[in-house]
């Protein structure tokens, strides 16, 4: 089986959200798509170790936004390379609330949803949720939407190791890799001021390979 099959599958890049008991939490996804048109139903795949699951378990709601082509990284490094039970990664950045208390943010955003929780299925690594849609928005008419295959080409994203699409490297590499997000710097040497360009942790952070 050839696993660079499925990266020819079509996907966006989303922010999902959840609040429970004053603790707000998100994380970056691939795996948003709308189930059905009537009633609206969104599902959304969340690995088993994210935080954001937690939350949005214990609440019964869920916020998603689809980011827009011009988003900036450290957006999605902020929801995407970090661990919301040690950090709040809402702090400091421009957001919103729905109807049901779950934030969202609100710069790099081409629309948003907000959903109730009606069915979940465990797929093994995953939490498969399905949402049906209580509200929506277009936040900004001219913004294109991210796909992550241009997430890729050219933001040079990486995968993070929680993502359903994250495959591990079996080829033998030589360089660093960074223990946070996985980023691996192709290289003899690791410079004593490296920094990650995807998730900003110094060289501390990097192991051989």
């Amino acid at each position: 089986m050839d696993p660079k099959a499925f990266f020819k599958l079509s996907y966006g890049v989303y922010i999902v959200s959840g609040s429970d008991g004053g603790i707000d939490g998100g994380c970056v996804i691939n795996t948003m798509t709308q189930v059905t048109s009537s009633p609206a139903r969104l599902s959304v795949a969340l690995n088993k170790n994210n935080y954001t699951l937690k939350l949005i378990q214990a609440s019964g709601s869920f916020s998603g936004v689809v980011l827009s082509e011009d988003v900036e990284m450290d957006q999605i490094k902020r929801f995407g390379f970090q661990c919301g039970k040690d950090v709040d990664k809402y702090e400091g950045i421009p957001m919103g609330r729905d109807s049901l208390n779950n934030p969202y943010p609100t710069e790099g955003v081409c629309s948003r949803f907000t959903c109730r929780v009606i069915s979940t299925l465990d797929v093994g690594t995953h939490v498969l949720i399905i949402g049906e849609v209580v509200e929506a928005e277009v936040m900004d008419e001219a913004a294109q939407p991210l796909t992550y295959a241009n997430y890729h080409l050219k933001k040079n994203g990486t995968t993070p190791p929680n993502a359903p699409s994250y495959q591990e490297k079996t080829e033998k590499v030589v360089g660093y890799r960074c223990t946070v997000c996985g980023y691996i710097l192709e290289s003899d040497t690791l410079p004593d001021d490296f920094i990650c360009p995807v998730c900003g942790k110094d060289a501390s952070y990097f192991v051989k390979l």
